[in-house]
């Protein structure tokens, strides 16, 4: 079982920061994670992945330059980095937690077994 806690979402103006935390807890060894965000009335797309081992990322093409996935295995936790932020960011972003061969399975929701509840960030223009 891996428990996950996201924070760090909140009001921004468009062309701010913010940096997301997904604290884990439990099982984690070996485990891939990702962002994934939904806004209203959307299905829920993947932002960004980032394997266990080699730490290799990868990224939706619509964020790709502007957010940024690490990990600190030692703290069991995953940041997103979220810069230059646009008004069509707002939503609604989980962390997940899952088992994949490479980082680009990652993009798939199908291949996390472990969500978080989810944290709102709005990004008012």
């Amino acid at each position: 079982q891996v428990q996950l806690v996201e924070s760090g979402g909140g009001l921004v103006q468009a062309g701010g920061s913010l940096r997301l935390s997904c604290a884990a807890s439990g099982r984690t060894f070996g485990t891939g994670m990702g962002w994934f965000r939904q806004a209203p009335g959307k299905e829920r797309e993947f932002v960004a992945a980032i394997s266990w081992s080699h730490g290799s990322t990868y990224y939706a093409d619509s964020v790709k330059g502007r957010f940024t996935i690490s990990r600190d295995n030692a703290k069991n936790t995953v940041y997103l980095q979220m810069n230059t932020l646009k008004p069509e960011d707002t939503a609604v972003y989980y962390c997940a937690a899952g088992t994949f061969r490479t980082v680009v399975d990652g993009t798939n929701v199908g291949r996390y077994d472990y969500w978080g509840q989810g944290t709102q960030v709005t990004v008012s223009s």
